[in-house]
């Protein structure tokens, strides 16, 4: 009789172990993000990766993430609050501005230079996040990812969202959906856009969405093997 497999031991999230063991700075998360940023962030690790995070709050998610991709990292912090530049320490740099000004945006893309990861835990209003995503997404190199937490103020009025609201974020999102499938809209020419060509997929989480930026060519379809009948 063969033996019965045991079942896996369940794998330690480093994120969650540095969030539960934290003895830095102030660090502020919904619990169930630390699997998505883990399933997403972990091919980064000890690589040069430059990560550009729009939200300084108190640093702690800074650190956190000097931490998780260890010493060759370069962690760029946003904030709008001036305060936050007294945060910076090594091979952390802070960068005030307003997320909402496109010009800003622009300038700190030519600062940045490519970028590996960008996370959008910034304001959360849905004109912050729809300007930061327009400007930002170009800085994002291939292979990298984007993504926006805190997504469920999309349902909420106060910050510009409400339930399928013509102006939020998840909507913003649903017509990315569909630029994503551009080849195949029935139309002559079909409506292809940079995005057609750059979104290699969306992955939607309880408020958050990841988006991997690649070079997306043409779908092709292909037959192999023979007829059966």
């Amino acid at each position: 009789m063969r033996a019965l497999a045991r079942p896996a031991e369940p794998t330690v999230n480093p994120l969650e172990e540095y969030f539960r063991t934290n003895q830095g700075r102030l660090l502020h998360k919904w619990m169930h993000y630390f699997d998505i940023y883990d399933r997403h962030f972990r091919p980064f690790r000890g690589t040069d990766v430059t990560l550009v995070e729009f939200g300084v709050f108190h640093g702690g998610s800074l650190q956190m993430w000097k931490h998780y991709f260890g010493p060759r990292a370069r962690i760029i912090g946003v904030d709008v609050n001036p305060a936050c530049k007294q945060l910076e320490e090594d091979r952390i740099e802070i960068v005030i501005g307003d997320q909402e000004d496109r010009a800003f945006l622009a300038g700190l893309r030519d600062r940045v230079g490519p970028a590996d990861i960008v996370i959008d835990d910034g304001g959360h209003t849905m004109a912050q996040q729809i300007a930061t995503f327009e400007e930002m997404f170009q800085a994002v190199r291939y292979g990298g990812v984007y993504l926006v937490e805190d997504l469920h103020t999309s349902y909420w009025e106060e910050y510009g969202g409400g339930l399928r609201s013509p102006g939020s974020f998840i909507e913003y999102a649903k017509d990315l959906v569909d630029q994503l499938h551009g080849w195949h809209i029935r139309q002559d020419p079909p409506p292809v856009t940079d995005y057609t060509r750059q979104l290699r997929g969306m992955h939607v989480y309880d408020s958050v969405i990841v988006f991997d930026k690649e070079v997306v060519p043409p779908p092709d379809v292909r037959k192999t093997g023979r007829e059966s009948f």
